[in-house]
């Protein structure tokens, strides 16, 4: 018999929600020159490229208005809700920068002095060479949060107006054409009726829109399924969990983990690693990234962190040490298959990690989400300043063409079905992996498909045994990390997470497990398989793993979510 599979469960959700034309009369609207939805690497970095072109050519800055940029950035500030280990490849902040700014002028921890790659078992840890797709020689470790409020800083010097604590909650469409943004209401109680300080939305008009939402957007989903931009592949994600430390110890390398505590079987879907980084003298980032397109309903990616770290290589680096900061991020996994057909549409141009372009083999987003939205600057500059109207179809296909012009293209072709070999199993998987690394993407001579992650049947194997209890020193639970997430969600909001509440058991338990803070809960049995779930939306963090796996995440009120500022 079968397990449940999550996809047969879909939130009472539409996308057609999401998409809607101005209701605001037009001398009540917030008329903006280009609109970036997303205070990310990509949507920052194409607010510092539009302030560049703009000082270049006053002319173009005229024409565009009292604000010629505005960023809408969800969290209370930049940088708020942005997560990764972080390796960074430096090519396209010092592109970004050329000949205004070196890198080591900016919010790093330096370049990798070393690394090492460790394939473990549950007692042993054996050092393997660096795969070729993991070495980081030249690359620099960065604090995403750090890195996004640096870019703010010049985005905002550059002229680019910052709107922080603003959702985009509706795509703005005119005769078919993307025309901007609808902001969240603040201020609505439990029963979405509004309080005493109840602020409605806004449209914010303009003659561009940027998505750059990153992981699983809200907007971007919804324009990838209207303007039918779908890729040959569905997208996939995998969930991170990420501490920092501060250690008595420094590291001096870069640490990477393959294997133990994932089981090698195809049958489980277990794929994932680990990372440790040095930051700086005394702190340490170390994270654990999940599939989810696992089977088990109590494998859990928080969990699987916590029993990482008591494995004795783990435990020589934080020993004596002290958690202070958590958090938990989607990453975009499915590969060059899975990016859209086209990255633009009717006024309309989609970077970054909206767009798919994550680099799974090489652990590497960052660079490609600056390089795109330096590019996405450029294509709408361009099209702005020839005078195009640029909601007219094929306004903006030169972002494409650069897209696919440029080197992050190539690299992406070269790993493009090398995440999907590892649907085979763990050794399986690493072989057919080499054969695509040797031949560059060559072998296979076909492409290789990806599933949904919601489309997994659930399993049963008693996983959850393997757990350690946390201890509150090495180990913590969830409620406990929440708090070191630094999260603000006011709890007499109405909810942002949309899900059946009356599924199989199964699933409520294996949403349960996922989540990293303790949003679901398994509640009374209804007499007939099912349970009702009870939903916690006031710890959530926004990390997207419900959207993979058979809910789907909306944007809370504005200035909502974690606080990060290390991760």
């Amino acid at each position: 018999m079968k397990g449940v599979r999550p996809a047969d469960y879909p939130p009472p959700f539409s996308g057609a929600e999401v998409i809607g034309a101005p209701t605001d009369a037009p001398e009540e609207r917030i008329d903006v020159g280009i609109l970036i939805v997303g205070g990310g690497p990509g949507g920052l970095a194409c607010g510092v490229r539009l302030g560049q072109l703009l000082e270049e050519h006053p002319d173009v800055r005229e024409r565009l208005g009292d604000v010629p940029v505005a960023v809408l950035e969800k969290g209370k500030q930049p940088g708020s809700h942005l997560l990764s280990g972080a390796v960074m490849n430096p090519r396209a902040i010092r592109k970004l920068f050329a000949g205004r700014m070196a890198i080591e002028e900016m919010p790093t921890y330096g370049p990798v002095h070393g690394e090492a790659v460790y394939l473990l078992t549950k007692g042993a840890a054996l050092r393997i060479p660096p795969p070729p797709t993991m070495m980081n020689h030249g690359n620099w470790i960065v604090s995403l949060s750090e890195l996004g409020r640096f870019l703010a800083e010049q985005a905002e010097a550059g002229g680019a107006m910052i709107l922080p604590e603003t959702v985009g909650q509706t795509l703005l469409l005119d005769h078919g054409r993307v025309v901007g943004v609808r902001t969240g209401d603040k201020g609505r109680g439990k029963d979405g009726q509004p309080l005493a300080n109840f602020e409605p939305g806004v449209d914010v008009t303009a003659r561009i829109t940027v998505l750059a939402e990153g992981t699983a957007g809200h907007l971007t989903t919804a324009a990838i399924d209207h303007f039918g931009l779908e890729g040959r592949n569905p997208q996939i994600w995998a969930l991170g969990v990420k501490e920092v430390w501060k250690v008595p110890r420094p590291l001096h390398k870069i640490v990477h983990t393959l294997g133990w505590p994932l089981r090698k079987s195809a049958r489980y879907g277990e794929f994932g690693g680990s990372w440790i980084y040095p930051m700086g003298e005394e702190h340490v980032s170390i994270g654990f990234v999940l599939g989810l397109e696992y089977a088990d309903v109590e494998l859990s990616a928080h969990d699987v962190l916590q029993e990482f770290k008591t494995h004795r290589l783990v435990r020589k680096i934080l020993g004596g040490g002290e958690r202070v900061a958590w958090g938990a991020k989607t990453i975009t996994e499915g590969g060059l298959n899975s990016v859209p057909a086209k990255l633009s549409g009717p006024g309309l141009l989609l970077v970054g990690e909206s767009a798919g372009l994550v680099n799974v083999p090489r652990l590497k987003g960052v660079h490609y989400a600056i390089e795109s939205g330096r590019l996405a600057a450029e294509a709408a500059f361009g099209a702005l300043r020839r005078g195009e109207v640029a909601g007219r179809r094929g306004a903006l296909d030169g972002y494409d063409d650069s897209i696919r012009a440029s080197y992050l293209w190539k690299e992406l072709a070269e790993v493009r079905n090398m995440r999907q070999a590892f649907d085979k199993g763990f050794f399986l998987g690493g072989a057919l992996a080499s054969a695509m690394t040797v031949t560059k993407g060559k072998f296979p001579p076909k492409e290789l498909d990806t599933h949904r992650n919601a489309d997994a049947p659930l399993l049963r194997t008693g996983r959850a045994a393997r757990y350690p209890a946390p201890d509150g020193q090495l180990t913590f639970d969830k409620l406990s990390s929440v708090f070191a997430s630094g999260n603000r969600t006011r709890d007499d909001q109405p909810s942002h997470i949309r899900i059946q509440t009356k599924v199989p058991r199964d699933l409520a338990e294996m949403w349960q497990w996922m989540c990293p803070a303790h949003v679901y809960e398994v509640g009374e049995a209804d007499g007939d398989g099912t349970v009702q779930v009870v939903v916690n939306p006031s710890n959530c963090v926004q990390c997207g793993a419900i959207s993979a796996k058979g809910g789907r995440l909306t944007p809370p009120e504005g200035g909502s979510g974690p606080e990060y500022t290390l991760t």
